[in-house]
């Protein structure tokens, strides 16, 4: 699955496979990618994982997700 590089904000993925990686990404967690025409062109996607850092990992342990909808009213108050 290719994933395309729209800005920075707009592009997610859920990690669909972590073995190998149990420490460092979660399984059904989205993460936001960020832009690294140098890894797309080899397979791979840069995220920042749990440890807080960037990094590239396979393509294909991850699934396209879409950004999170902010809900209508999103504080709603006590009357």
């Amino acid at each position: 699955m290719k994933i395309d590089a729209p800005a920075e904000s707009d592009q997610f993925v859920v990690c669909v496979d972590n073995e190998g990686y149990e420490y460092d990404l979660l399984l059904r967690k989205r993460y936001q990618v960020i832009p690294d025409a140098a890894g797309e062109e080899v397979g791979l996607v840069r995220i920042v994982d749990e440890t807080g850092e960037d990094y590239l990992y396979p393509r294909g342990i991850f699934a396209a997700a879409e950004p999170a909808q902010s809900a209508p009213g999103e504080m709603l108050r006590a009357s």
